[in-house]
């Protein structure tokens, strides 16, 4: 988790020194996006000959270090093993036992530097301006037999004996969609099976993962009803296409159906658990439409609502997953963490952008949570800085509920970009890494490199 800049042969050099794939990733993105921003007034890529990214994977064996290689697409077929760890980005392997940078072995023998050019002509990495893109399609390859079987089964639940619906399962259940939450169910039902040495999955944990979408869809549709949202991620929402009565019909008809599914699991634990996500949901719209324009709300009522409203079911499912692998409470514990920290990270970064993106990108107004008096952690940091009385302006500007003169929403905007985002992007991260820290007592494999990798494609759209 180390990022270090040195100076090797008078050429400037990013070294990246860590022994786990994520943190590698993010010191990448950095080293590049700090090649692009030294290209200087000599134009783009300027400097790319002199340039150099020095990718160090940490082995954690005793021997000296084997060889280099051009590093494999995130997710791809795992490349080199030394000593049985996988190493998924490694230009150049050294000695755990190397205490500090001056004592790496540096000898040309064993040290190769991959030029940018090879960077970008490797698959690796699909950069545009200096940002990297981690694919979700990689992320989900471990589980995605799992997911098509799964979305086949949820759009003939709700459509087979209903024909009324029927049309509303094709557009709630029909291709595309990341689907995240069941993808996170199977990646953690199958690390855990690995785990504890299990063939494969079980139909519990494959029951599990439907009743987790089907939990979350109906919130959505819900959710669009009470918002009178016409659109979602730029497509039309179920009431806009078909009506009022058929969206609060097929919401109804999902959360009926995933209760019936909880509870032909049989397992009392995973039944309170679930069951406590349905009353944290209303919990957090409550506590939601209760503290809509107060600008005395707190981060920490901020968070509460925030699991509440998104981290508490992916919480839950995490370690519902974890339930039927027959794991130890220390790893069902852990798996909880997981969830509920990526939860709160995926929901500051949905916050972030809001302001971050354009209306084109988000699909829907910019600043929308502000101009809805819906105040989230960077309209919080930007109403703590106060800089040059910002922080006050701002607090007036929310309590008169941006009606006193035209401009009074953008300005607000303004400040929230220029005294909130960093401070919030920095809550992200420490989320994140909390989250990644739940990991530990995960085996290596495919299934635990998904959920690695899933933190920091959340992380990564917020640069």
């Amino acid at each position: 988790k180390c990022l270090v800049a040195l100076s090797f042969l008078e050429r400037h050099c990013f070294l990246c020194v860590s022994l786990n794939s994520t943190y590698f990733m993010a010191c990448a993105r950095a080293a590049i996006a700090a090649r692009v921003a030294d290209a200087g007034p000599s134009g783009p890529g300027a400097r790319r000959a002199s340039t150099r990214l020095c990718a160090v994977h940490v082995s954690a064996g005793t021997g000296a270090a084997s060889r280099t290689f051009v590093p494999k697409r995130f997710g791809a077929k795992r490349a080199h093993h030394s000593r049985g760890h996988p190493a998924l980005a490694q230009a150049v392997a050294v000695n755990k036992a190397t205490r500090s940078i001056d004592e790496m072995d540096m000898d040309p023998e064993h040290v190769t530097f991959a030029s940018m050019d090879e960077l970008d002509a490797s698959a690796s990495m699909d950069c545009a301006g200096g940002v990297c893109t981690i694919a979700i399609e990689d992320i989900t390859s471990p589980v995605m037999e799992d997911m098509e079987q799964m979305r086949m089964n949820l759009r003939d639940i709700i459509g087979r004996k209903n024909p009324l619906l029927l049309a509303a399962a094709d557009q709630i259940f029909g291709a595309g969609g990341k689907r995240l939450r069941p993808v996170l169910v199977f990646l953690v039902a199958r690390a855990t099976a690995q785990l504890m040495g299990l063939d494969d999955i079980t139909d519990r944990q494959r029951r599990l993962a439907e009743i987790t979408e089907m939990i979350h869809t109906a919130s959505l549709v819900h959710d669009d009803v009470l918002d009178d949202c016409d659109t979602r991620r730029g497509e039309a929402t179920i009431h806009t296409l078909y009506g009022t009565r058929v969206a609060i019909l097929a919401g109804d008809f999902l959360f009926a159906q995933s209760s019936w599914y909880l509870a032909n699991l049989d397992n009392l634990e995973v039944i309170k658990l679930i069951s406590q996500v349905i009353a944290d949901f209303a919990d957090g719209e409550i506590s939601q439409a209760g503290s809509l324009y107060n600008v005395d709300v707190t981060l920490e009522e901020y968070l509460e609502k925030s699991h509440n409203k998104t981290a508490s079911l992916i919480a839950a499912s995490c370690k519902s997953a974890a339930v039927f692998s027959g794991v130890s409470d220390d790893i069902k514990v852990d798996m909880y963490e997981y969830g509920k920290h990526l939860g709160l990270a995926f929901q500051v970064v949905d916050d972030i952008l809001d302001f971050t993106q354009t209306e084109a990108q988000l699909g829907k107004p910019q600043g929308q949570d502000l101009a809805t008096g819906n105040l989230t952690a960077p309209i919080l940091f930007a109403l703590r800085r106060n800089e040059n009385g910002t922080g006050e302006e701002l607090r007036g500007l929310i309590k008169g509920r941006f009606e006193n003169a035209p401009g009074d929403l953008a300005r607000s905007i303004e400040i929230v970009n220029a005294f909130g985002i960093e401070d919030a992007r920095r809550l992200a991260r420490e989320e994140a890494d909390m989250a990644l820290s739940s990991l530990k007592g995960l085996p290596e494999g495919e299934a635990k490199t998904s959920l690695v990798g899933m933190v920091e494609y959340v992380l990564e759209r917020i640069y």
